[in-house]
């Protein structure tokens, strides 16, 4: 029966071919997004800039909360 499954479903191999790479996509884009090694370079970056004086407190606790909220999110998403 196997052989007969696959002849009659034949006409959609391509449907499941392009099926498997967009699944292959999304999981290597959520495998980016949900990638917390950015956040921790972008917040050790900004704490670079406050101490050279480029930015000032205000500006760096803004976007430290931004950022902070973000790993926040990855945690959740990696805890299900």
């Amino acid at each position: 029966m196997g052989l007969l499954t696959q002849l009659v479903t034949l006409p959609l191999a391509p449907v499941r071919g392009v099926v498997w790479v967009v699944e292959r996509v999304r999981e290597e884009a959520e495998n980016q997004y949900y990638d917390p090694a950015p956040v921790h370079r972008e917040l050790a970056e900004l704490e670079r800039l406050l101490v050279a004086g480029d930015i000032d407190e205000e500006a760096f606790d803004q976007r430290e909360d931004e950022l902070l909220d973000r790993l926040e999110e990855i945690r959740a998403y990696r805890q299900g």
